[in-house]
């Protein structure tokens, strides 16, 4: 699926992936009541109902594994971001005990990766252009800035040992969140959905095709069960 649709917001992703289904069923059903009316009834209506059951359930298979690998995602990423801003929000606390001089420094560091995570790293995720080969610069600093301190009196020797702790986390989480901005459903994954989908839709119209109302019920209805399990993984 593109990813101007992706990017969309809710509402109008909504209004995209809905018109889009019943334009499809729509073209279904005129296609299948018009070839029903021009002698293919008969054949149509020797395709079994049971079909309909296996491919359902083949369907709904596919989305389940889908969502759930999708959810899961978005579940790690959350953590993985609530991870990282939490280990800089210590690294901000603890550096009060550090002299002023490191400590200014340790602020612009961490100041310096925020921006970039940003401004550069969050736009090239969401192109899944950014891979662990990009080095958190600021971050590296950072620990090698803590690393090199001489605490001189116990308060600082613990909040050197936490600051470093704090900077591990926040780049451990940074590779999380950079590892799973490559996953995603791909357009194989898509392409069954839909396809599946597309089959369903035209063996339903196929079963009613001697009841032009009930039909265009039946596939109405299906067609906004696609539109919303596809809303579901895009979302």
């Amino acid at each position: 699926m593109g990813d101007w649709l992706l990017a969309l917001p809710l509402p109008w992703m909504t209004l995209v992936i809905f018109t889009a289904a019943y334009l499809v069923a729509a073209g279904v059903y005129l296609v299948v009541v018009g070839l029903a009316v021009n002698g293919l009834a008969r054949v149509f209506k020797a395709f079994s109902p049971q079909m309909l059951t296996p491919l359902g359930v083949i369907f709904g298979l596919i989305v389940g594994f889908v969502a759930l690998q999708t959810w899961n995602d978005f579940d790690k990423a959350k953590v993985a971001v609530d991870t990282e801003a939490s280990a800089l929000r210590v690294v901000v606390v603890l550096d009060e005990s550090l002299p002023e001089e490191q400590r200014i420094h340790l602020r612009t560091l961490i100041n310096r990766h925020i921006d970039e995570a940003v401004n550069r790293e969050w736009p090239a995720m969401a192109q899944h252009l950014l891979t662990l080969a990009s080095p958190p610069t600021a971050l590296v600093e950072a620990l090698q800035l803590t690393v090199s301190l001489k605490p001189q009196d116990e308060s600082q020797h613990m909040a050197q040992r936490e600051i470093i702790a704090a900077l591990n986390r926040a780049l451990d989480a940074r590779r999380q969140r950079i590892t799973i901005s490559q996953s995603g459903v791909g357009p194989v994954q898509w392409a069954a959905i839909l396809l599946l989908g597309l089959c369903m839709l035209i063996a339903i119209a196929m079963v009613h095709s001697d009841n032009r109302r009930t039909c265009a019920i039946a596939v109405t209805l299906f067609a906004t069960g696609i539109a919303l399990s596809a809303l579901l993984i895009a979302a």
